[in-house]
């Protein structure tokens, strides 16, 4: 923000890096001297350079992502040279800066090089990405049982002991479900929700895979082998779909889910 770029040298924290500088004159004039004292500063991304430490405004800022950084012993003839550094990009304007010393001035090149580096690793996620990450932290304790680290509110009730002796049961139970997979001219005998009728959707039933108990009123809960009436996924991509189940209707955990029957297209 503009309230940020226009802060005065002492009211500026989290600094990386500050110090005086000479800075080279973008347009010094014939008269005019090419490299000008400068009290410069890093934080939060941004350069700052002041005509002196206690100044209330900067005479420029710019940011520093984008850039890149190294010595410049090229840019002086005199005794300084060996203090050169500069900051340039391919599309931006380049800054040439002399340090106090050749050791002052690799500290810059080196502060400016680490913060470039977690500048280009670092990555802003949306509001809703950030919830998303915040809900995926919550059940990290349940990772081993093979449960899915969805956005769940609801968290998985299997016992570690009990995943080797469950899971062969849990595919005879699908295994039973595909044999009595009924024809177009017979009734659904396993749907228990009320859906009895010919022709039914068997593509959006799915079944429960752990047992899941909504902590929130919109959330339903279900135990492990339900089978669930996916009525809407318009919530997808946050992990979520809309369910019904014995006539109560709510949002369920896609991960918590695998598909009921095997439909073959015709």
């Amino acid at each position: 923000g503009m309230e940020d770029i226009v802060k005065g040298a002492q009211e500026l924290d989290n600094i990386i890096k500050q110090g005086y500088l000479e800075k080279k004159s973008k347009d010094h004039s014939f008269f005019g001297s090419e490299w000008q004292k400068r009290w410069c500063v890093v934080s939060r991304g941004l350069f700052y350079y002041y005509a002196n430490e206690k100044s209330k405004q900067p005479k420029g800022t710019f940011l520093i992502k984008g850039y890149s950084v190294r010595m410049a012993p090229h840019l002086r003839r005199d005794s300084k040279k060996e203090s050169c550094f500069e900051l340039t990009s391919q599309d931006r304007r380049s800054y040439e800066f002399t340090a106090t010393s050749p050791a002052e001035a690799r500290d810059w090149v080196d502060q400016i090089s680490f913060l470039l580096k977690d500048l280009s690793s670092l990555t802003i996620p949306y509001e809703e990405d950030e919830e998303e990450e915040e809900k995926e932290e919550t059940y990290d304790d349940i990772d081993g049982f093979d449960s899915p680290s969805s956005g769940s509110q609801c968290r998985p009730t299997i016992l570690p002991g009990s995943v080797g002796i469950k899971e062969p049961t849990e595919e005879k139970e699908e295994e039973d479900i595909y044999e009595v997979l009924p024809d177009e001219e017979h009734d659904l005998e396993e749907d228990e929700s009320g859906t009895r009728r010919k022709g039914a959707d068997y593509a959006s039933y799915y079944q429960g895979l752990w047992d899941c108990h909504g902590d929130q009123p919109d959330e339903l809960s279900f135990q492990r082998g339900d089978l669930i009436h996916i009525l809407s996924k318009e919530y997808n991509m946050y992990g979520w779909w809309v369910g019904e189940l014995n006539s109560l209707i709510g949002i369920v955990p896609k991960e918590y889910l695998t598909t009921a029957f095997e439909v073959e297209e015709r």
